[in-house]
């Protein structure tokens, strides 16, 4: 995973895994609606998993 990549789950993180299919979005909007540290740590998540 890019340092442009953390930088853009810390930041935005529905737009940082928006690459990675339409459930993970939706998976991360609500976590980050719920609590932004929720969201930044589900973005992480999803984006250093290995299955593309």
């Amino acid at each position: 995973m890019s340092c442009w990549r953390v930088v853009l789950c810390i930041l935005l993180p529905p737009l940082a895994v928006l690459d990675k299919g339409c459930g993970s979005i939706v998976i991360v909007t609500v976590l980050t609606i719920l609590g932004w540290v929720p969201g930044i740590i589900g973005a992480l998540i999803i984006c250093n998993s290995r299955n593309r």
